[in-house]
């Protein structure tokens, strides 16, 4: 699956996509994900991609130039396509959402900055919009770099066993993973404190075991 990301900060990407998991899966050829600095398709000296909003107010708006020009070079919009802004007051982005996307064959995905992004860009540009909770962030680089995470780990053979992802958390919606322990079976960290294991996952039990695990999913 390949993931296009366009943002004004190509640097931020580097250190995540360079470690477990997703270098894994890149280096193994599940995964092409490519970074692309905006302003290389931004006019001018100084390759400038905001402007001030009209109608006044505080802050930058990135314009709608840039991204149309870098989409159109990087032709997306083909079948098999999904263009995504990431923002604020976009679609809540879920385990959902995420198992849905991995069914693209490449996402491209818009990072905003400053105030905000020019409407046309949503309105025009877009296919959708994501945000990834209800909270402004100061760019759209964090947000994308949970959605590659996210349906990355959908992608067939990027996580190890298919059971491993049935089994996590939110893989049905609004339920989370029961709690998971592993050695050593008793922990004491001072004098007077221990912490053990449940003995029902010491049994060798794998039905009663199953069904403490279901017993402790939390439904939302």
């Amino acid at each position: 699956m390949r993931f296009d990301i366009l943002t004004i900060f190509p640097e931020m990407f580097s250190g995540y996509f360079q470690e477990s998991i997703i270098q894994r899966a890149v280096a193994g050829k599940l995964l092409d994900i490519r970074v692309h600095d905006l302003r290389r398709w931004a006019a001018g000296k100084h390759r400038k991609v905001d402007d001030k909003p009209y109608g006044g107010g505080p802050g930058m708006v990135m314009q709608v130039e840039p991204f149309y020009e870098a989409l159109k070079t990087l032709k997306a919009g083909a079948k098999g396509d999904r263009v995504i802004l990431m923002s604020a007051k976009g679609k809540p982005f879920s385990q959902k959402e995420a198992r849905r996307l991995a069914k693209y064959k490449r996402l491209v995905l818009l990072c905003g900055r400053y105030e905000g992004v020019d409407e046309r860009v949503a309105r025009h540009l877009a296919d959708e919009e994501l945000s990834i909770g209800p909270y402004v962030l100061t760019g759209g680089e964090l947000p994308a770099m949970v959605v590659v995470d996210a349906v990355a780990r959908m992608v067939p053979g990027v996580v190890g066993k298919a059971a491993s992802i049935a089994e996590e958390s939110h893989s049905e919606e609004g339920v989370t993973e029961y709690p998971q322990y592993t050695r050593p079976e008793i922990f004491t960290p001072k004098k007077g404190k221990v912490w053990r294991v449940p003995k029902i996952l010491l049994s060798g039990d794998h039905a009663k075991v199953a069904v403490w695990r279901r017993s402790k999913m939390k439904r939302s």
